[in-house]
C-alpha cells in the first residue's frame, strides 16, 4: 500500500510539473523540438548599447523562453542579461533570484525586471543565444558598472570578445 502511495505521489509531482510549464492562455507544455535559444558556441562580440526602443539591445533584462539544463526541449520564461551579438542571433546570461553563493553567479542587484523587487544574480556559466524574436519584452537596462561585473566574470567561463 505504501508502495502504491508513492508511485501516485510521484506521478501527482510530474503532473503539476508539466502544468506549471504550460505556456499561459495555450494549454501547451513549454516542450520546443527547436528551442529559440540555445547554448551559444565561442566566439560572442560584447557589447554596451541600451536603447528604450522595444528592441532587445546588448545591457538589456529581457523575457524570453529559457530552456532547462536537464532537459533543452523544456523550459520557461525568465530574464535574460543581454550581452551582445553571435551573428544574427542575440547572447545573455540567464537571471535567477535563487542564490547559491557558487562563482558562476553575479549579483546585478534588483529592478523592473522583477516586480518583487528582490536581488537578481546572473548565472554566467551559462551562455545563450537567442532568436531576437523570441524575447517577449524589456524589463530594464543594466548601469554600466553592473554590466561590466557581469562581463569580467562571463570571461572566465567562455571565449568573448570586446
Amino acid at each position: 500500500m505504501r508502495r502504491i502511495s508513492e508511485l501516485l505521489r510521484d506521478a501527482a509531482r510530474r503532473v503539476r510539473s508539466t502544468l506549471g510549464n504550460a505556456e499561459r492562455n495555450t494549454g501547451r507544455t513549454t516542450r520546443r523540438t527547436a528551442p529559440p535559444v540555445r547554448a551559444a558556441i565561442p566566439g560572442v562580440q560584447i557589447e554596451y548599447r541600451p536603447q528604450r526602443d522595444g528592441d532587445p539591445d546588448p545591457g538589456e533584462v529581457v523575457w524570453a523562453w529559457v530552456p532547462f539544463e536537464e532537459d533543452p526541449t523544456l523550459g520557461k520564461d525568465r530574464p535574460v542579461v543581454i550581452v551582445g551579438h553571435h551573428g544574427e542571433d542575440l547572447s545573455g546570461v540567464a537571471l535567477t533570484t535563487k542564490r547559491t553563493g557558487h562563482s558562476s553567479q553575479v549579483e546585478v542587484g534588483s529592478g523592473a525586471w522583477d516586480p518583487r523587487g528582490r536581488p537578481s544574480y546572473a548565472k554566467v556559466d551559462r551562455l545563450l543565444d537567442i532568436e531576437p524574436t523570441s524575447v517577449r519584452r524589456e524589463g530594464a537596462a543594466l548601469s554600466r558598472r553592473r554590466f561590466d561585473v557581469v562581463i569580467e566574470a562571463l570571461s572566465h567561463y567562455h571565449d568573448v570578445a570586446r
